[in-house]
This record gives structure tokens, C-alpha cells and sequence, in this order.
């Protein structure tokens, strides 16, 4: 696909402070086929379509917050089996694991940082840009050092590669000039 056929939508993305399981999500985990349906015929939709971005921003929005509660069941409704996840290489030369595959290597991937960051680790985006086979999402990371206990705040995005509307690969970067050029975008 060349860039000049590619539809591209970005639009500002928040999380809620306190959050817990809505009813699709409940819905989704219940009866994970019928959500496999519904995300298959989202997924059909072009980028610019509202419905498509009302469904995209509000998912991502919800997978987020189930991540920042550390609720990883409700967290992998839009992940696909077999994702790959690729921590930044900041974290991989920290002691984090290059690749993790699957949704167990994903559940193993959040108890690495949550050990490493401690309980109060949060993302906080910004936007979603959906390129239809790729989105990325650019945010904060805030921290504590530590040793310190100092508050910092780090830069983080993603790129997420699509297979129906699921997330089949996940790249993380501590730059989000980095995420966007690996996608063919400009800061």
C-alpha cells in the first residue's frame, strides 16, 4: 500500500483515573466469538468512517484502562493469540525479555514492568493515529526513580500492526519521533 492510498485519522486519546469493567467488555470475554464478529466487521470499515473511529478510540481507550488497573484479561480483548510483543530497547537493556509472544507472553510482559515500575505504573496517551493496517498511539509514561523516589516522565508509543482489527504486533518506543518514522510519518 502506498502512502498516498493510505488513510490516515489521528484524534487526541484519554484514559480515566479509576475505571472497572464495562458491560461489553464483560460481554467480550464472555462470549469471545461474538466479539471476534463484531471486530472483524469494524475492521472492514475505512479509517475516516465515524463509526469505525467511534469504535477504535472507545476500545483503545478501554484496553488502556484495563491495563492501568492491571486488569489483563479485559486488557487482551484486542489482542489477537498469537501477538508478538517487542518492548522498547531501553526496557530490553534494563533485563526485560527482546520479544514476547502469545497472550501468556503478554501477561508475562506486564508482570515484568509492573516488578520493575511497582504497582502505580500507569500509560497515559495522547492520540491514536489508525492507518487502517497500523495504528500508533503516542503518551507519557510517568515514574518514579527508584532509588530516588524523584517523579519522572518518560515518552511512549506504539505501533500496532493489525490482522482483522487485532492487535498481531506490538512495537514499543521511548520516542515517539522513532514510533511515527517507523510508519512513514513525520513528528
Amino acid at each position: 500500500m502506498s502512502k498516498q492510498n493510505v488513510e490516515i485519522v489521528r484524534k487526541p486519546l484519554r484514559v480515566r483515573d479509576t475505571s472497572r469493567r464495562t458491560l461489553d467488555q464483560r460481554l467480550s470475554l464472555r462470549f469471545p466469538r461474538l466479539a471476534a464478529a463484531n471486530t472483524r466487521l469494524t475492521a472492514r470499515l475505512a479509517p475516516s468512517s465515524r463509526l469505525r473511529q467511534a469504535l477504535v478510540w472507545r476500545g483503545a481507550r478501554l484496553a488502556l484502562e484495563a491495563f492501568n488497573r492491571r486488569d489483563v484479561n479485559a486488557a487482551y480483548i484486542p489482542l489477537h493469540p498469537e501477538v508478538e510483543f517487542y518492548p522498547a530497547r531501553g526496557w530490553t537493556q534494563a533485563g526485560l525479555k527482546p520479544c514476547y509472544r502469545g497472550l501468556e507472553g503478554y501477561r508475562e510482559f506486564v508482570s515484568a514492568w509492573s516488578e520493575v515500575f511497582g504497582a502505580d505504573l500507569r500509560i497515559e496517551p495522547e492520540e491514536l493515529i489508525d492507518l487502517g493496517d497500523r495504528m500508533v498511539m503516542l503518551g507519557q509514561l510517568p515514574v518514579r526513580g527508584q532509588a530516588s523516589g524523584v517523579p519522572i516522565t518518560e515518552k511512549l508509543a506504539y505501533v500496532f500492526t493489525l490482522k482483522d482489527l487485532l492487535v498481531i504486533r506490538q512495537q514499543e518506543y521511548l520516542d515517539h519521533a522513532e514510533a511515527l518514522k517507523a510508519v512513514g510519518l513525520e513528528a
